[in-house]
């Protein structure tokens, strides 16, 4: 049925398929909104600060 190299390619196929998947899971759950909430925290920190900036004035 399969060579030994078919073999081996067919399992390298579906290590780097599956290496590929938990990496986009692990990028959509934790790493972009981690990084969206990061952004959103400090523009409004930013905004507070320029608020408080003009009041000053």
């Amino acid at each position: 049925m399969f060579e030994f190299d078919q073999y081996l390619g067919f399992l390298a196929f579906l290590t780097i398929l599956t290496i590929g998947f938990w990496l986009m899971i692990f990028l959509l759950t934790f790493v972009i909104p981690y990084w969206l909430g990061g952004s959103i925290i400090e523009l409004i920190k930013e905004k507070r600060a320029a608020r408080k900036a003009k009041r000053t004035e």
